[in-house]
């Protein structure tokens, strides 16, 4: 029950339509994460934190192909992001949704790493840190 609240108030931070800063979404982000884990930190639940981690980072990579829009800065953006030149033109152009795109090798630049450097919190590293065993 609470894991299906946790999932809904994620899936409205991580929203492609709700437009705010990168830095205002990820603050929230952590709020949530971080009053969870605070709360649950006695449960046994780390493989469901490893399932939510992979969902909210698939959500936030099609957020950042959304927020991209032209294949022009699309393919900007993963040139800054290591992918060469020939892979940046011919994955930009590509028709696919947003949600095949992220769970694709397109945005195999945009890593966990990354993310994790730009502000958004890992539900499973939090777990980890405040974790309480009985």
């Amino acid at each position: 029950m609470s894991i299906n609240k946790l999932k809904d108030k994620l899936k409205k931070l991580t929203k492609r339509s709700w437009s705010v800063s990168w830095e205002y979404r990820c603050t929230k982000l952590r709020q949530l994460i971080i009053g969870w884990v605070n709360y649950y930190r006695i449960g046994q639940f780390k493989m469901i934190c490893q399932k939510i981690d992979r969902w909210i980072r698939f959500r936030i990579r099609m957020y950042l192909w959304k927020k991209w829009k032209t294949n022009k800065n699309r393919e900007r953006q993963l040139r800054k992001l290591g992918a060469y030149q020939w892979q940046a033109k011919t994955w930009s152009n590509t028709r696919k949704s947003y949600a095949r795109c992220a769970s694709t090798f397109l945005l195999s630049v945009i890593t966990n790493g990354l993310l994790n450097r730009k502000g958004l919190p890992s539900l499973t590293d939090q777990y980890q840190l405040k974790h309480i065993s009985v």
